[in-house]
């Protein structure tokens, strides 16, 4: 009779898998195994293998906690190997440099180095909030962060005043005939000149007759333009006529701006020796005030202009900018406020002012502020011109320093010697405060002519979002102007990606120069 033992032949493969040697298994501790099937029941099979797979298990176990125990070891050396390296620290700093040779920012470059760049940011309807844009509310919640629409208008001032700028160096001797007007929208109606009341030795005439044009009495200084486009009206939501006004540029202007101490304004008052009367520079005051031989004085031509387009355009609804950079940021404040005064039925006036000096004491302030003139200055922490004249002044940062009533909270000798000091000077309005310092393209210790440049302010402007924040990541303004103008001061890896891309910065091509660096 013939004995069957198939367990006998699955139990031979199992012991063959877990031992090393042909005649016991290494993996049970106890008594080796006997291949014997015909003495072994199916019990006792089927215990031998219980106890395999336990041994089997528990080695198992015991390599996966050795495999871990490694892993673990591993793993804290790996971790105290990058917190030595602080990446946390180092990784804004390889992003910002992968993201800078990224191929979009590349590409991104190239088009803002572009001679022929003119992309803009898309133009909203103002009709609703065009009131809080020129000033309603003194700009309250719109600077910091700074509103979209806001921003669009500061840089379409700008471009009016850079306008201004060009038509001048077109023709510095006599009259531009023509002014080009990024916004076509608006035609010129006016041009402006002022007249220094300084006079200087002929000779002078003599020894350069190529820069005869610099020791004119009087020079053309901007322009009068309206709005004439129904839809562009109907997007800002009235019809807006802007006064704009060139900086300094020859050398009796130049002359006018060191003539620091205060003069009265014209005011019914008996004595003109009163400290509380208004007072304004004395060389901005000449240069509005001066009439020529040949023609009035700027104050005289300005107001006979706006009053015929008051009246011109009587019942529409009207608003009266003016803005300017410099010098010219200067006799803005005094137009306006002769604006606000002589003119009959006035619309609500504005001022929108770069780089602007101070201009009058602190009753001069309180004067434009009751008559409802508005006035927002933008101001380039850097840029020193903004920080004379004067010797003392209030520098109150929307009264912080006065009480609800206009009132000093200075004691009563600072208040006097404020108000009797001939160089007390106040700032007036709100303020638009940017840094140079926040532009990534530009070098943080520029010059100071580049601190008070006209572009550079558009630039900041373009890029500002808030206090402390990065630039704008998506500002569109290009930075052609910037590298033509100021390639000294743009920081060496903009101009070398410049020559790179084939944008060589010695070919200014149709922009001029900006006067207002020089």
């Amino acid at each position: 009779m013939q004995t069957l033992t198939p367990n006998a032949d699955i139990f031979q493969v199992k012991r063959r898998r877990f031992s090393f040697s042909n005649q016991t298994s290494t993996l049970i501790p106890t008594k080796p195994l006997s291949i014997s099937p015909a003495r072994k029941t199916n019990k006792e099979h089927l215990k031998n293998l219980e106890n395999v797979l336990k041994t089997s298990s528990s080695s198992s176990i015991d390599h996966l906690e050795n495999v871990t125990s490694r892993q673990e070891k591993t793993n804290t050396s790996t971790s105290s190997l990058l917190g030595g390296l602080n990446l946390a620290r180092i990784w804004p700093q390889m992003k910002a440099a992968v993201d800078e040779m990224s191929p979009k920012n590349l590409k991104r470059l190239q088009r803002l180095l572009s001679k022929s760049y003119e992309e803009r940011s898309p133009k909203g309807k103002l009709g609703s909030k065009w009131r809080e844009l020129h000033g309603l509310n003194n700009w309250a919640g719109l600077l910091d962060p700074l509103d979209e629409d806001l921003r669009r208008e500061l840089v379409r001032y700008g471009e009016f005043v850079q306008a201004a700028y060009h038509a001048f160096h077109s023709d510095p001797e006599g009259s531009p005939k023509h002014v080009a007007l990024q916004d076509g929208s608006f035609k010129v109606t006016k041009n402006l000149y002022a007249t220094s009341s300084v006079r200087l030795p002929k000779w002078i005439d003599d020894v350069a007759p190529d820069l005869r044009w610099m020791t004119k009495q009087t020079s053309w200084v901007g322009y009068v333009a309206v709005c004439d486009d129904p839809r562009e009206i109907r997007r800002m939501g009235r019809r807006e006529i802007v006064i704009a006004l060139r900086g300094t540029a020859t050398l009796l202007e130049w002359s006018e701006n060191f003539r620091p101490n205060l003069v009265s304004m014209p005011e019914p008052k008996p004595d003109s020796s009163d400290p509380t009367r208004p007072k304004v520079e004395c060389g901005f005051n000449s240069l509005y005030t001066t009439s020529s031989q040949h023609g009035p004085s700027l104050a005289e031509s300005l107001i006979g202009e706006i009053s015929r387009l008051v009246e011109l355009y009587a019942g529409e609804e009207l608003s009266i900018s003016v803005t300017g950079h410099s010098l010219g940021a200067a006799i803005a404040l005094l137009a306006a406020d002769d604006i606000a005064e002589r003119v009959p039925h006035a619309p609500p006036v504005a001022v929108f002012s770069f780089g602007g000096p101070r201009v009058g004491n602190r009753e001069f302030a309180d004067r434009l502020d009751s008559k409802g003139v508005k006035v927002l200055r933008v101001v380039n922490s850097q840029d020193v011109v903004t920080k004379v004249p004067g010797i003392f002044s209030d520098n109150d940062k929307q009264g912080q320093n006065r009480s609800n009533n206009g009132k000093s909270r200075q004691g009563g000798i600072m208040e006097m010697v404020e108000r009797n000091n001939p160089w007390a000077y106040s700032h007036v309005g709100a303020e638009l405060r940017v840094d140079m310092k926040m532009s990534p393209y530009l070098k943080p210790n520029a010059d100071v002519a580049c601190c008070h440049d006209l572009e550079a302010y558009l630039h900041l402007v373009d890029g500002f979002i808030a206090t402390n924040c990065p630039f704008r990541a998506n500002a569109k303004r290009s930075l052609r102007k910037l590298l033509d103008e100021q390639r000294s001061n743009v920081k060496v890896l903009y101009t070398g990606k410049s020559l790179r891309l084939n944008r060589t910065v010695h070919d200014n091509g149709d922009v001029l120069p900006s006067p207002s660096s020089s």
